[in-house]
């Protein structure tokens, strides 16, 4: 971390420019020739510093200086590379929301902010101008590209004056860098704030823990992370593709960078992952200079981790981290690990080992709670083989929402010295300390005899070779709800009659102890998906479709159900904050475990897997034979070994 209580993360790049003024910082395509090669334009570190300088003085004479909240609506390009570490220098506020949310969704984000200036392509100012309420707050508003009819400077008007040093905003560690918005696939998306501190243990992690090398070339296609690449001291390759659709890039545009440029580190979504892996694979493409590949934002099967594996070197690795906006990265598994130790294991429903904390990182599972959780208790701990929330604490972890405490309050466990963070995921840890992700919080079902887990139970369909991918999903009320399947049919699966695959499935389930309650199969031509990734499943928008289709109640979540939120209205204009609507989502199903933390007294007196109702923490039943002896703990672990209905007293305890 950089000395002194003084931070700045655009230090970072001004540290690049001074060591390595000449080597190329950004590269982006710009067109071909008449031979159909790629033409390419690029800003060396030294070039990008000089421009991030002229932006700065040009902003502060408008008046876009430290801490002015400012939204930034502009493709990924040189210029988002310069503007955006401006920013950084000025010490100004980016405010950032993935567009692909929706026009509505996406404003609203933007105005909950209360931004004070808007830096956008034309298109954003024009929706400014036919949407001023939620840009009632916008006092600034800077063009990047052609102006059209509308005022303001133009960013090219910005960087006009000659070069000079401009002098870093003394930032301090705890200072807003940037609010990030989440994605919002299970909720209402919310603003993460970064801090500068945030932003250089994120630099200093990601540097340490997948041992980057300055000089190194990578192909960055989810625009948030390139913007790390300068600060890793990497060349950012911006890739031709439509970063809000992953899952339609051209293959053939991602294999001629990684060739055109040698690349040797990608970032992909598994969605981006599976396209090219498949496509390159087919055409028998390898990457001889691509060594590290970093797929995440939703589960990636083993399967694709395999088949992008076949094209790469044997020194190459895939790595799976694990986090969310609001601490990234956390957890992390390579390749190697994944196919010759963990993809048994996930094909039989233990679940996707997500691997071990980044050093200096602390992962703990938790009871499941759906209620705030004012204060830290061990009593709150699990077991190694007790499926909870995963909770994390260190110091690449965010502290709040912006303006929703609410949110906060629920996400965040103060402790004598800092806070966790929830991540609203949940998983086990094993006996070699690997957490295994069990799925969303707000997606588990709740039936009358157990609990369902996502992971674990789709990963049984997903191995009939008739079946894309699967969602479970519940109906009904939580505590009596009816577990369905959504099931995406494979090529193979069209050309089978869906009855005599409905009965397949079935079978499927009932040999399985985590399934045998599932017995409803439907089938749904494309799950929904976000726009982040094109990688997470909607399960809430699925579970009001099968509700649809089979009638009955809507079903009830633990958190916000996006599939029936109120179409965002433009804000209030004036300064009286919007009344809080109470009670939170899932307070009428407490969890018998909220007096344990409230009342440690009681919690004493509470067993550690004692609960009213279903169980909520055991890992899915298997034949011993099938668990390797060095995942099970001598702690209080309970996996029952036996078929569905039976009981032979082989349960694994202390």
């Amino acid at each position: 971390m950089i000395d002194g209580p003084v931070l700045n993360i655009a230090l970072h790049l001004r540290r690049m420019a001074e060591a390595h003024p000449f080597r190329r910082a950004v590269v982006t395509p710009a067109g071909r020739d008449r031979a159909g090669r790629v033409a390419y334009a690029h800003l060396t570190f030294r070039q990008l510093d000089q421009e991030s300088d002229r932006i700065a003085f040009g902003l502060e004479a408008i008046g876009i200086g430290r801490g002015t909240r400012t939204i930034v609506m502009v493709r990924p390009s040189l210029e988002l590379f310069a503007l955006t570490f401006a920013m950084f220098k000025a010490g100004a506020v980016p405010v950032m929301v993935d567009p692909g949310m929706g026009l509505r969704r996406m404003m609203a984000c933007f105005a909950e902010t209360r931004p004070e200036a808007l830096i956008g392509i034309p298109p954003a100012h024009v929706l400014r101008l036919i949407q001023p309420g939620f840009f009632a707050t916008v006092s600034t508003a800077v063009t990047v590209g052609r102006r059209w009819f509308w005022g303001g400077p133009t960013l090219q008007q910005l960087r006009s004056r000659p070069w000079s040093l401009f002098p870093l905003a003394s930032t301090t560690p705890d200072e807003v860098a940037a609010i990030l918005f989440t994605t919002g696939s299970t909720g209402p998306a919310k603003g993460v704030v970064y801090t500068h501190g945030i932003f250089d243990a994120q630099v200093r992690h990601i540097r340490e823990h997948f041992q980057i090398q300055e000089g190194e070339i990578d192909l960055p296609t989810f625009p948030l992370f390139a913007l790390f690449d300068p600060a890793l001291g990497m060349t950012a390759v911006i890739p031709d593709m439509d970063p809000t659709r992953p899952a339609q890039v051209d293959p053939t545009k991602i294999i001629e960078a990684i060739l055109d440029q040698g690349v040797t580190n990608m970032f992909a979504s598994p969605a981006l992952l599976k396209r090219v892996g498949g496509f390159a694979a087919a055409h028998e493409v390898r990457f001889p200079s691509l060594q590290r590949v970093v797929s995440a934002g939703a589960p990636v099967p083993p399967a694709e981790v395999e088949q992008f594996s076949g094209i790469l070197t044997d020194s190459a690795r895939i790595h799976t981290p694990y986090g969310a906006t609001e601490a990234m990265p956390i957890l992390s598994i390579d390749s190697e690990e994944i196919l010759t130790e963990t993809r048994p294991l996930t094909e039989q429903g233990f679940g996707i080992c997500v691997g071990r904390p980044l050093e200096g990182i602390t992962v703990e599972i938790i009871r499941i709670e759906d209620e705030p959780i004012n204060r830290w208790s061990e009593r709150l701990v699990l077991g190694d083989g007790e499926i909870g929330e995963i909770t994390v604490r260190g110091d690449l972890v965010t502290a709040a929402y912006h303006e929703r405490h609410v949110e906060t309050a629920l996400a965040k466990i103060a402790d004598e010295d800092g806070f966790w963070h929830r991540m609203g995921d949940l998983g086990w840890r094993d006996k070699k300390g690997r957490i295994w992700f069990c799925g969303r919080k707000s997606h588990r079902v709740v039936t009358a005899e157990e609990t369902l887990f996502t992971i674990p139970c789709e990963a049984i369909f997903n191995a009939h070779p008739g079946v894309a991918r699967s969602a479970l999903v519940g109906i009904g009320l939580m505590g009596e709800q009816q577990a369905v399947i959504c099931v995406e049919l494979s090529p193979e699966g069209r050309h089978m009659p869906r009855k005599a695959l409905r009965a397949e499935l079935l079978d499927l389930a009932a040999t399985h102890a985590h399934t045998h309650l599932i017995q409803t199969v439907l089938f749904h031509k494309g799950f929904p998906v976000d726009i982040r990734h094109n990688s997470k499943i909607f399960r809430e928008k699925l579970a009001v479709w099968a509700v649809a289709r089979l009638g009955g109640h809507r079903p009830k979540y633990h958190a916000d159900n996006e599939a029936t939120a109120e179409e965002p209205s433009p804000p209030r204009t004036d300064n009286e904050a919007s009344p809080e609507k109470l009670p939170l989502p899932g307070q009428e199903t407490l969890s018998p475990f909220k007096k344990a933390v409230a009342s440690p007294a009681e919690a004493e007196a509470t067993p550690q897997n004692g609960r009213e109702g279903p169980d909520e923490g055991m890992i899915p039943s298997k034949d011993a034979a099938d668990i390797p002896e060095d995942l099970l703990s001598p702690k209080k672990y309970k996996m029952t070994l036996t078929e569905p209905g039976k009981n032979d007293g082989s349960d694994i305890t202390e």
